[in-house]
């Protein structure tokens, strides 16, 4: 194994005498300080080289290859921000946040801070995680763009237990998206497999060895050719609504990445209106409920008055 000069950047030799080693599996021997999904991570955006290409984390290696890689600077821990939040339920375990559009919901390269968990730390300074210190609290996300509820464990075994009802699909999640074009039928269901786009690595789409992923929708309203719709995603992947209705012929209104641009928006139109969940604390079932943000209404609004 060489180095670089870069302190960030390690050019490894393959040498192992094993043969037919993935090479995820090889970079956490030699790189043992770092987790296996965090190398993963790593190879997922481009910071991992075989023979100076882009791979997957599956990759077999042979003797021969050339494998570089760049660790970037790993950023210090979240620190409290007087940034405004509107809670709209907090007990001892939990928070029910209505989050603002334009809010990135934890700290990453890029965004290092003015963050959803930047502000959850000042309004909860005892708050700690004993296994993500870089996001304590979060359960599930909601896109920077994305405006609506999210919730937030306030202490471990909060968050074992929010998560637990995450894996077994039993949270409900109801999201309101305008859509162009006139979906038909009025009700569905998307199945397609989501992974990482091989055109566009940054971005996620419809690929045959995707992770399953599936959407549920309701037509609320047609406007003109347009369509609102009351939609519930069944899993959880990345961009899953916006990527599972471009599919389908009715992209996302003002969704610069996977759908159509708008005049009247300035974000995607989606919008997490509707959460519920047992609490951690009475174990009882319990929904909540976020109105349409002034612009999403806005637009609307416009729509309406065009039809």
């Amino acid at each position: 194994m060489n180095a670089t000069t870069d302190p960030r950047t390690r050019k490894l030799g393959f040498s192992s005498p094993a043969s037919d080693v993935r090479l995820d599996k090889y970079l956490t021997q030699v790189l043992p300080q770092f987790s296996r999904a965090r190398l993963q991570r790593l190879i997922e955006h481009g910071y991992v080289l075989v023979n100076g290409q882009r791979t997957k984390a599956s990759q077999r290696l042979t003797r021969s290859d050339s494998i570089t890689v760049e660790l970037p600077p790993s950023p210090g821990r979240p620190l409290p921000e007087p940034i405004p939040l509107a809670v709209i339920y907090e007990d001892q375990d939990v928070m029910v946040i209505d989050k603002p559009a334009g809010l990135t919901v934890h700290p990453a390269p890029g965004h290092p801070n003015h963050t959803l968990v930047n502000a959850i730390l000042a309004h909860c300074p005892g708050l700690t995680m004993s296994n993500d210190v870089m996001r304590p609290g979060i359960v599930h996300r909601l896109d920077k763009d994305t405006s609506g509820l999210i919730v937030i464990a306030k202490n471990d075994s909060a968050r074992e237990y929010l998560a637990a009802q995450f894996k077994s699909r039993t949270v409900t999640k109801r999201y309101l998206v305008l859509v162009k074009g006139r979906l038909s039928p009025e009700q569905g269901i998307i199945e397609a497999p989501i992974g990482r786009n091989p055109n566009r690595r940054r971005t996620m789409a419809v690929v045959q060895l995707g992770k399953q992923a599936v959407t549920e929708y309701q037509v609320r309203e047609y406007l003109d050719d347009y369509t609102l719709l009351e939609v519930s995603p069944v899993t959880g992947r990345t961009h899953q609504i916006r990527i599972h209705l471009s599919a389908i012929g009715c992209p996302v209104v003002g969704d610069l990445t996977y759908g159509v641009r708008s005049a009247h928006l300035h974000r995607q139109f989606v919008h997490a209106y509707r959460l519920g969940f047992r609490l951690a604390s009475t174990k009882q079932y319990q929904e909540f409920t976020s109105p349409l943000p002034a612009d999403l209404k806005q637009a609307l609004e416009y729509l309406a008055s065009c039809d």
